[in-house]
């Protein structure tokens, strides 16, 4: 039963799996919410709030939970195995717990928007008998694929070459996510992954983080079970419709990113010449792919931006640093909006999560595309041949991307050689008008935003 002392303004509980990829959209549509009056709550886990690096002019208000890891987060558990069991056995207590005492306070809570990848919470709601919404971080196609395979209908492991699934393009093998690809491969994830589907109909919306035209087919098909909303690109207002007051980076980091070096050494640089390169937060390359794009760096006649985390650092061939001086940058990590923002970056050399993906997308950046697991395969096909805004650099036999194939790619997309970057440069600017259109003033993301939260009211 709802609990009463109902506040003026809904108030809104956003929670997140504890990792960048997903903290970072759903704290973005937080400020949404909060930027048309509703009080929004973020809830990490206990380590986090300690350990990474959060920006309180954002106006959201924080409250932890437990994963049953607080002093280490993910990394002090054993196994993937151990995170998520303890996880899914200390997080419902101690989320109904924090709803509970919110309960007792001036602004209980309307609505839980959750991390499907953390189906227990809508239960928890439902116990409380407060609106729930179901929050996507990965694409409509990625998570048809996975729905497929929870109901049976894509049975694993695969046989064929080919998947063919409703209002998607023919799928190869090696281009669907690689826990449906490799069967058994990090089966716990695939668990995870299968089994946000386990509870789904009862969620009162389902959030995708990115705009309807994206996917349509796909958006369209799954409105047939869901009430599906469309509530991205979820990046700060900054870069698109700036209307957002201070909303100039994410707010909530994993790594503090050096800005002043990176912003400062791209100064002055000639438009479209900087190659940037970055992996992201959790992807780890084995060292012969890592000296492949180094030697490419190195070689090529041109600029690069390289973020390599500091537990990468070893993988780089000696010396390499202090020798592309001279035309390169090797960070730690970086403010990649900014980056990606600015004239001299030509393509981006990329592992293609759902999170870049968007924001080279709306940023209109041509991709370089270099998956490694997860959702990657998926979004490359969907860079490469639906949305057309990029390559997909193809390894060889020892499934090593080569240095010469490297070159190739980032001369097409510089438009060094051939028509084909040109192309994907002009298909590039399109999408970047359609993602600025959707947070427009009435555009897809407002209305959307407006009828959720008029729902609530």
């Amino acid at each position: 039963m709802k609990m009463q002392n109902k506040a003026k303004k809904p108030h809104v509980l956003i929670f997140p799996f504890p990792g960048q990829g997903h903290i970072n959209p759903m704290l973005q549509f937080a400020k949404r919410l909060h930027s048309k009056g509703v009080k929004v709550t973020m809830v990490p886990t206990v380590f986090l709030s300690k350990s990474w690096f959060f920006d309180s002019s954002a106006s959201i208000d924080l409250c932890i939970i437990s994963d049953g890891f607080d002093e280490g987060g993910f990394e002090q558990a054993d196994t993937p195995d151990a995170y998520l069991s303890t996880f899914w056995n200390v997080g419902p207590k101690s989320l109904a717990a924090l709803i509970k005492k919110l309960g007792h306070t001036a602004h209980p809570v309307d609505a839980l928007v959750y991390d499907t990848m953390l189906p227990w919470a809508l239960d928890v709601a439902k116990q409380f008998g407060i609106s729930s919404a179901a929050f996507f971080t990965q694409s409509c196609a990625v998570n048809s694929v996975y729905y497929h395979v929870y109901k049976g209908h894509l049975q694993l492991p695969l046989r064929g070459s080919h998947v063919s699934l409703p209002a998607m393009p023919p799928l190869h093998v090696s281009e669907l996510p690689s826990f449906v690809a490799i069967y058994g491969l990090y089966r716990a994830w695939f668990d995870v992954l299968v089994d946000q589907f386990s509870n789904i109909d009862q969620a009162d919306w389902v959030f995708f983080n990115h705009f309807y035209e994206l996917e349509p087919e796909v958006v369209d098909w799954m409105s047939k079970f869901w009430n599906v909303i469309t509530v991205g690109p979820t990046i700060p207002s900054i870069y698109l419709d700036k209307r957002l007051e201070n909303d100039k980076d994410y707010g909530m980091n994993m790594f503090k990113p050096n800005v002043t070096a990176c912003m400062s050494w791209l100064s002055g640089k000639p438009k479209d010449s900087v190659v940037y390169v970055s992996f992201g937060s959790v992807a780890s390359l084995g060292i012969e792919q890592m000296e492949e794009i180094a030697w490419t760096l190195k070689d090529r006649n041109g600029y690069f931006l390289w973020v390599v985390r500091e537990t990468e650092k070893p993988k780089l061939p000696h010396n390499y640093v202090k020798e592309t001086s001279h035309k390169g940058l090797v960070v730690t990590w970086c403010p990649q909006l900014e980056v990606l923002s600015h004239e001299s970056v030509g393509c981006f050399l990329t592992h293609c999560d759902f999170n870049s993906t968007l924001e080279a997308l709306s940023l209109g950046v041509p991709m370089l595309a270099l998956p490694q697991w997860t959702d990657q395969c998926t979004n490359t096909k969907y860079i490469e041949d639906v949305w057309r805004i990029g390559i997909r650099a193809r390894p060889d036999e020892k499934g090593i991307v080569r240095k010469e194939t490297i070159i190739r790619c980032i001369m097409e997309l510089l438009m060094e050689v051939g028509k084909k970057g040109e192309e994907i440069k002009k298909n590039s600017i399109k999408w970047k008008n359609l993602a600025k259109k959707a947070v427009d003033e009435g555009g897809k993301l407002d209305k959307n935003v407006d009828e959720f939260i008029a729902k609530l009211i």
